[in-house]
């Protein structure tokens, strides 16, 4: 029985994701493009293609470590900003805005910004 005893560089590379990201975060840089990078690095551009596809593929999956965080919402009372305590300004979409004193008709006010959001 004859066995080969094979001497040289191991030819499978391992690479952490570090060194995959910083690889591939050279493409573009200066215009080198995939293949640039790939030569480069002794890569086949397919390995660069497969680490980006790889690395999308983790980002959009969901992560099973993610859960809720309690929230205390605190409500503080809005604070005039000088003025009438009366006087009610009202900013529509279409920019315009309207100054109301006093205590108009809820009806009344509607037509109002009806007409406003219209003209």
């Amino acid at each position: 029985m004859t066995q080969e005893i094979l001497i040289g560089v191991e030819r499978r590379r391992r690479w952490s994701d570090e060194r995959k990201l910083a690889i591939l975060a050279e493409v573009g840089v200066d215009g080198a493009s995939v293949s640039d990078v790939a030569r480069r690095h002794d890569l086949t551009r397919q390995h660069l293609y497969q680490w980006r596809t790889s690395f999308r593929q983790r980002l959009s999956s969901p992560d099973q470590s993610v859960a809720f965080v309690p929230v205390a919402s605190v409500t503080t009372p809005a604070v005039a900003s000088g003025g009438d305590p009366d006087e009610l300004a009202i900013v529509l979409r279409n920019g315009r805005s309207i100054r109301v004193t006093g205590h108009p008709a809820e009806d009344l006010l509607a037509r109002v910004i009806r007409i406003a959001e219209t003209a």
